[in-house]
């Protein structure tokens, strides 16, 4: 059974913009044509490829045929560079996961030579470092920075490095809210600073150095690196910040570390689809060289904090 993949574009479409409005005008073509071409596409398969919901979400079987699409695009583009002597000039459009602590520190200088050398357009999904796994498992991305060390089927896991985070605190923080004094029932009484609900980092450090459980506190939740930060320099909340983020502050005096020593080491690996292809090769490379010089080594962290 052969597949029309202008309606398979048009259902990729539809999950990147999430709105079939959105999908047309990415298209250039009109609404009706995209959903005349989606519903083509879902009634030779025999099945709904899409919730229409707000936003648009894939149906298991969409996210099959969506990873599917980026890979037939990928190694399409690559084959044209080949074929046609470099002379495709356009850009390639890379989909990627990772967490936002990653983004807002290392990762952009990381990727920094690859930019420069190639036409690539970034697609970056943020989402916990313990959660973006899931990102790669539904196609919607063609690798991902995770925590987890579990590959995927069809896909390599390769180490990049670690990430040690520390509570910090401004200075005022533990006169006002634990009274000069750091003990866990001070801490069960004191605002922590979290990214989201999906973030675990404050309860696992709570737990492993303080015997607190994850309701024993109270929280803010903060979806902004930098505003995650400001809130602690300012004095309302404690929170985990990597190395990575934290130097300036501190050096500045204007955030300190709750517990010198307590810290939690958050491994980083690279999830990538086993694409042989010299821009994926390049792209891994590129990944490695950085977070070799940006991340510190595993055998620097004896223990891990794992998903």
């Amino acid at each position: 059974m052969m597949l029309d993949y202008r309606q398979i574009q048009a259902l990729a479409a539809v999950i990147e913009e999430q709105s079939f409005e959105r999908a047309a005008a990415s298209l250039h073509i009109t609404q009706s044509a995209v959903s005349q071409r989606l519903k083509q596409l879902e009634e030779r398969l025999g099945q709904a490829l899409v919730i229409r919901s707000s936003p648009v979400r894939a149906t298991p079987a969409g996210q099959q045929v969506l990873k599917h699409y980026r890979q037939v695009s990928l190694l399409q583009k690559e084959l044209l560079r080949e074929v046609v002597d470099g002379e495709d000039s356009s850009f390639t459009r890379l989909s990627l996961g990772l967490n936002a602590d990653s983004l807002s520190s290392w990762f952009l200088p990381a990727l920094q030579p690859l930019l420069e050398q190639e036409k690539i357009l970034l697609e970056l999904k943020v989402d916990d470092q313990d959660q973006t796994h899931h990102l790669l498992r539904t196609g919607e991305v063609i690798g991902c920075i995770t925590a987890s060390p579990q590959a995927m089927q069809g896909c390599n896991c390769i180490p990049l490095g670690v990430m040690p985070y520390r509570c910090l605190v401004s200075p005022s923080y533990i006169r006002h809210y634990l009274a000069g004094k750091v003990t866990a029932e001070g801490l069960r009484q004191a605002p922590a600073v979290e990214y989201n609900n999906k973030d675990a980092l404050h309860c696992r450090y709570l737990e492993r150095f303080y015997g607190l459980a994850a309701g024993d506190f109270p929280r803010h939740r903060v979806p902004s690196p930098d505003a995650f930060i400001d809130l602690i320099v300012r004095g309302f909340g404690a929170g985990m910040v990597p190395d990575q983020q934290s130097r300036h502050f501190l050096a500045k005096g204007l955030v300190v570390d709750l517990a010198p020593g307590n810290y939690l080491a958050v491994p980083l690996y690279w999830h990538v689809w086993n694409l042989k292809t010299p821009l994926a090769r390049r792209l891994t490379e590129t990944l490695l060289r950085g977070a070799e010089k940006l991340l510190e080594p595993f055998s620097a962290h004896p223990v891990l904090t794992h998903p």
